[in-house]
């Protein structure tokens, strides 16, 4: 699977699945041996088991109002970058989420690397400036 095609199906799936917390979907997008930094101290979790864990434990407090995802910005070697906005309730106070993901594609399109950079705010807000690079 080329790049640009997985990397948009990647976006896709996580701005639905993010909103309706499906996990199962967004494994689907990630290859068994996967490693997956959900921040760029943290331990990273590895293989799907360990993201699925991560990505529940993640959703268990929140609620989602609105999610959005940047049109992919595609590199070489099977790599790829999109920003997000996420409009929640975390234990009932309204937060935003903002940050990029970096994916590393395998050839049959499946995540085997994601890195992700985000910061959270109290409110609902959208970031300074334009909200996506384009």
């Amino acid at each position: 699977m080329e790049t640009r095609e997985a990397a948009e199906r990647f976006v896709r799936v996580w701005q639905r699945a993010w909103t309706e917390h499906d996990v199962d979907a967004l494994l689907e997008l990630y290859a068994e041996g996967c490693v997956h930094r959900s921040m760029p101290f943290r331990e990273p979790h590895r293989g799907r088991a360990a993201l699925a864990e991560y990505l529940r434990w993640s959703f268990a407090g929140e609620q989602v109002t609105d999610v959005r995802f940047s049109a992919p910005v595609v590199g070489e070697d099977g790599v790829a970058v999109a920003e997000f906005r996420v409009l929640a309730e975390e234990d009932g106070a309204p937060a935003t989420l903002a940050g990029c993901v970096f994916v590393r594609f395998n050839a049959a399109g499946l995540a085997v690397e994601t890195r992700d950079y985000w910061h959270t705010v109290e409110g609902h807000r959208e970031p300074e400036g334009a909200l996506f690079l384009g």
